[in-house]
């Protein structure tokens, strides 16, 4: 237990504070007993004076360039194989170990999926009209229906049905999957009845500089080949 210090001791170290506070001036001390003088005022802060605001700019920023849905590195060299993944939405292309290229795909949907496996390239056709997937126009060339599927949906008399365009088709089952330019409205989703599309801008270096018997591997969530013919799907029919 400490011993009390006496009130002299006390007063002792209270003007030592003091003294020191006078000297260092860097603390203020509360008055020590009654009728302690109130400490000055502080004289106000000196406020400098800041450089106006600029204006704001007269133009909106630059808005962000749209993300690339590929690149291509490989010049005039022959694709010697092709990975797509489903999962991804992605394509790469390589030439030996070299990856010379990649591109945002959309394969097939859920109802339509894009089979999984070892493929390879069997059939190449520049232009290439579906047999199945098109639209219906009557007899006076009015499109009736824009999402048809030749022998589910009815042609008016005089009507036709018109294929879907599949440009630069690289064919990868005789049943109809292939890889081919076409539409990715929403890219990194699917949006096909099975085939995997490619960018417009893309399809044709593919289609000139991977070889017939190019090997191409399908990978991610979706049916194998074997299940796939074997009709484990909801449809039966590719494009």
């Amino acid at each position: 237990m400490s011993q009390p210090r006496s009130a002299s001791t006390l007063a002792a170290r209270h003007a030592g504070w003091i003294a020191l506070a006078l000297v260092s001036g860097c603390a203020q001390l509360p008055p020590l007993g009654q009728g302690a003088p109130a400490p000055a005022p502080a004289p106000p802060p000196q406020v400098q004076a800041l450089p106006a605001a600029a204006p704001p700019p007269t133009k909106p920023a630059a808005q962000p360039t749209r993300k690339r849905l590929y690149e291509w590195h490989g010049k005039d060299a022959a694709v010697s194989l092709i990975e797509i993944d489903v999962d991804e939405q992605i394509a790469r292309f390589y030439s030996g170990e070299r990856q010379i290229g990649w591109s945002t795909v959309a394969s097939g949907v859920a109802s339509f999926p894009t089979p999984t496996g070892q493929f390879a390239i069997i059939e190449k056709v520049t232009e290439k009209r579906s047999n199945l997937y098109g639209k219906i126009y009557d007899r006076n060339g009015k499109l009736v229906n824009a999402d048809a599927r030749f022998g589910r949906d009815p042609i008016p008399p005089g009507g036709r049905f018109v294929g879907a365009s599949m440009p630069y088709f690289m064919r990868l089952t005789y049943d109809g999957i292939g890889i081919h330019a076409g539409p990715i409205p929403r890219p990194g989703n699917p949006a096909s009845h099975g085939c995997i599309r490619l960018p417009k801008g893309l399809a044709p270096v593919l289609f000139r500089q991977v070889p017939m018997g190019t090997p191409v591997r399908i990978m991610g969530q979706g049916p194998s080949y074997e299940r796939y013919i074997a009709g484990e799907r909801p449809d039966p029919n590719p494009v």
